[in-house]
């Protein structure tokens, strides 16, 4: 009995055995490194700290709305305010929320105004006129300034408006206030800012 073996011509052999581009692959490895890259910059962006109580409020250069100046000044900076304690709100004349509050920080604002503190409101994403007319609805007097750029708020990273960063006297955050603030929330800070040494 013979075995029938088939041989396969050396040209075949060439063919099948010679690496060739497996593009199956190719295109997982594209997806793993475009999904890294992805991952990759949310990760850094993530990284960037949102200022918390405890750590110095980051610096930023106002410059307010005629009217509306920290003594007869159309600019400031937060340093100049240091050894104040700052009522620091991002508001916008769109904000629901902004309604609920914004009496009550005219109104406390009067009250300690001359007792070492500072109210500074900054219009979020608004457009002047708008925001001119809410400062002159609601009769406010303290003073106010745009956020040109947003980039105040993008520097506090803001998560929406109202949202109120109370700074001690010495430039350092106490607490921040997601949503509007309440009367005791309000005074019961100031008063134990106003108590802390800086």
């Amino acid at each position: 009995m013979t075995e029938n073996i088939q041989t396969t011509p050396d040209s075949e052999i060439g063919e099948t055995s010679a690496p060739g581009v497996n593009w199956f692959s190719v295109a997982i490895w594209t997806a793993v490194v475009g999904l890294l890259a992805v991952l990759g910059w949310g990760l850094i962006n993530s990284n960037k700290t949102r200022p918390e109580p405890g750590q110095t409020a980051p610096e930023f250069t106002m410059t307010f709305f005629d009217g509306y100046e920290w003594q007869n000044q159309p600019t400031a900076r937060l340093k100049e305010l240091r050894g104040q304690v700052v009522v620091l709100n991002f508001w916008a004349s769109w904000c629901v929320e902004c309604k609920l509050e914004q009496d009550l920080l005219e109104n406390t604002w009067k009250q300690y105004q001359d007792q070492g503190v500072v109210f500074v409101g900054i219009t979020y994403a608004d457009v002047e006129p708008n925001a001119r007319q809410w400062l002159e609805d609601y009769q406010v007097t303290y003073p106010n300034a745009p956020d040109l750029g947003t980039s105040i708020s993008a520097d506090y990273e803001i998560t929406g408006v109202p949202e109120t960063f109370f700074i001690g006297k010495d430039g350092a955050i106490e607490h921040v206030q997601i949503g509007a603030v309440n009367d005791v929330l309000l005074v019961s800070t100031i008063e134990r800012l106003l108590a802390q040494g800086g």
